[in-house]
Order: C-alpha cells, then structure tokens, then sequence
C-alpha cells in the first residue's frame, strides 16, 4: 500500500492490476474503497466469453481479494454496486453473489446496462469497513 496524506492506495497480486489511471481501492477513514472489477482473473487473462455466472464470480473474486488485502473481508461489506448487461442477468447474478456472500448483506445496488467496456457482463464496486482485528 502507498501512503498518501490520510489516503492509502492499494495494489494486490490477487487481482487484476489497474488497466488505466486508478487504484485496485482506496482506503480512507476505516473505510475501504473498491474499484469496479471486471471479469479478468489476477494473471490478467480477460473472460468475456465465459457465461454470465462464471463472469460474475470472477468479478466477485477480485473484489474479495481487494478486501483481504486491505484487511478487511466480506462480514465488513457496507454497499455493493453491481452493473449488469441486460436485467435479464439479475436473478443469476443474485444466485451467484448469494452463494459467494451467504452472510453478507450490505446495501446493494444492481444496475441493469447495456453494454460494459470489452464485451464483459458484469462489474462490480464496493466499499467496506476496514477490520479491527477481528
């Protein structure tokens, strides 16, 4: 992490390193910001022509890792941003986002598009509480 003033920027291997002029997340005042994450695994590989559940966990992945190595995990999640290509997407990323995140229940938002950069189907953004240890 990079420290600048009350701001520190995150860079983890175990997700997709930044494609353009941003942080994997942020971490302010307790509270970890997470970059939209897309369907493309740590190594860099893109998956935009796996189905819209395999899409959907990888994005969920990556997100978790962000949180992990800003020592924080899901239990801390306070919202959720999903961005979806056609609402007909809904009831499969709720299926998956379930079963990854069993007892998480952040505020969430799921936001129907039609289209996201690359062909990808899914992106996801959170922001969650750093944990105190425990």
């Amino acid at each position: 992490m990079a420290h600048t003033d009350s701001i520190t920027t995150l860079l983890t291997d175990g997700a997709p390193k930044p494609a353009g002029h941003y942080s994997q997340a942020t971490v302010a005042a307790g509270h970890v910001y997470v970059s939209g994450q897309l369907p493309i695994r740590p190594d860099g590989v893109a998956l935009p022509d796996e189905g819209f559940e395999a899409q959907a966990r990888q994005a969920i992945e990556n997100m978790l890792a962000i949180l992990a190595a800003a020592g924080s995990g899901p239990q801390h999640l306070v919202r959720v941003t999903a961005y979806i290509v056609g609402v007909a997407h809904w009831p499969n990323f709720n299926a998956v986002y379930a079963a990854m995140l069993p007892d998480a229940r952040p505020a969430r938002t799921v936001v129907p598009v039609p289209e996201l950069h690359h062909g990808f189907l899914v992106e996801i953004d959170a922001i969650a509480l750093v944990a105190n240890g425990d």
